[in-house]
Order: C-alpha cells, then sequence, then structure tokens
C-alpha cells in the first residue's frame, strides 16, 4: 500500500515535466525566426548537420544571398536546412541557427540544394538514412543539387550521382573511387557540372562553383558582379572545370 502514493507522484511528476516541454516547445514555435521566402525567386536550401565546414557553407551562401542585390534577375531566398532547430556548431566552432527541420517542418519547394562538407561526411553521416533520404527526395525536383568537398560522399550515397561525372575534394578522390567504384569521377578540376549536378572540390574554391552556377543562370555579367562585390577576379574561362550539362 505504501508504494502506492509514490506511483502517484512519479505519474504527477512526469506528467508536468511533459507538460513543461510541450510548454517549451510551444513558445519557441512562437517566437522561432521564419526566413522571408520571396515569390518568384529561387529558394537555395543548404542542407547543415554538426561539423560543417565553415568555407564549403558560407562561400556559396555569399554568393547566392548577395543575387537579391541585383536587379533585373530572378533572386534567390537562401535557408538552412538540418534535423533539428538547436543550434548546429561548425567544425571551426561557429554556432549556426537551422532555419528548417527537415524531419519535421514543412519546407519551401527546394530549386537549389547546396550541400557544403562536415567532418563525418566520410563516415557516420553516411549512416543517416533520414539525411540520405532527404537528400533523394529532394534530388528528385530541385534544378540543380550541388555539392563542396565531400558533400560529393552524401549525394553518392544517396544514389543520384551514379549516372553523371562527379568531383570532390583532391585528396579524397581515391578514397571516393574505392567506396563508390561505379561512379564517373574527375580529378584535377575545381568543380563538374553533368544535368542538375554541379560537385566542387571545395575550399576556397567553392566560391568558384558557386559563380559558376549564377554565371549558367544569369550571364557572365551578373557573375562578374557578384564577384567584384566579394573582390574576386572572376572568369570561367580561366577556372579547371568540366562542363557536360
Amino acid at each position: 500500500m505504501k508504494k502506492y502514493p509514490l506511483v502517484w507522484l512519479l505519474f504527477l511528476l512526469l506528467t508536468f515535466c511533459a507538460e513543461k516541454k510541450e510548454k517549451e516547445a510551444s513558445t519557441n514555435m512562437a517566437t522561432r525566426t521564419i526566413p522571408n521566402i520571396a515569390p518568384n525567386r529561387y529558394n537555395v536550401a543548404f542542407l547543415i548537420m554538426h561539423g560543417v565546414y565553415n568555407t564549403e557553407f558560407t562561400a556559396p551562401f555569399d554568393i547566392f544571398q548577395h543575387t537579391q542585390y541585383r536587379e533585373g534577375i530572378k533572386a534567390m531566398n537562401t535557408f538552412t536546412v538540418a534535423n533539428t532547430l538547436e543550434p548546429i556548431t561548425s567544425f571551426e566552432g561557429v554556432r549556426i541557427l537551422p532555419d528548417f527541420d527537415y524531419t519535421k517542418d514543412s519546407i519551401p519547394a527546394i530549386d537549389i540544394l547546396v550541400v557544403p562538407s562536415a567532418k563525418h561526411h566520410l563516415d557516420t553521416d553516411l549512416e543517416d538514412s533520414a539525411m540520405i533520404d532527404f537528400v533523394r527526395s529532394v534530388s528528385q525536383n530541385a534544378l540543380f543539387v550541388t555539392s563542396h568537398c565531400d558533400g560529393a560522399f552524401v549525394l553518392a550515397k544517396a544514389g543520384v550521382l551514379d549516372s553523371v561525372v562527379s568531383t570532390t575534394f583532391p585528396s579524397d578522390i581515391e578514397k571516393y573511387r574505392d567506396m563508390f567504384p561505379n561512379l564517373q569521377v574527375k580529378d584535377s578540376v575545381l568543380f563538374v557540372h553533368d544535368g542538375k549536378f554541379i560537385t566542387s572540390a571545395g575550399g576556397a574554391k567553392s566560391f568558384e562553383a558557386a559563380l559558376y552556377l549564377c554565371e549558367h543562370l544569369y550571364g557572365k555579367e551578373i557573375a562578374r558582379d557578384l564577384a567584384k562585390g566579394l573582390v574576386i577576379d572572376w572568369d570561367l574561362s580561366q577556372v579547371p572545370s568540366l562542363i557536360l550539362q
């Protein structure tokens, strides 16, 4: 008989904790800032996770976000997606607050998916079936899917690169070939464009791949103007690349 008061107390405690958690979640949703998704623009989603490398995320984000300051073009809405709304910590220690949780949220239709590299893209991230399924699903309808550095491993794991030529971080080319022997892999280039897929060597050269996509969409003048705003000398003819389309 003495156990019942303890059981009842435990029940009340669990109920209180559940209600508190639900209330906190509702409060977070109420105060959450959703990025402005302007109409008649390309929706560009950046897939981020713990250990994402700063440059492969921020380089294309910089280029694409600046399109909204150019007149007469279909600019880009830029936002981040992750498997959580909690802060993501990059490999270098920067904390990033995701805009959307792809496991729970209703996400705007994605026209361009960007997959930056992350610390575990050669191992444990490839075991994340929800993330791989998300990439595979988005790739079906996206206009373009881009990767930087080892982000190509994620695309390859999702099976979306099976019929195209791709590349990755230079020192990981052999690992890439060994892990995915069915792929057509190109080395000694900064990026490859085949079909809707643009795979990049990454690092600071992520700027080149992003500028190339802008030139592909908007023309040379807009691409050069975007590059100039970031103090980059842009000339596609001087960039080692493979463009198959």
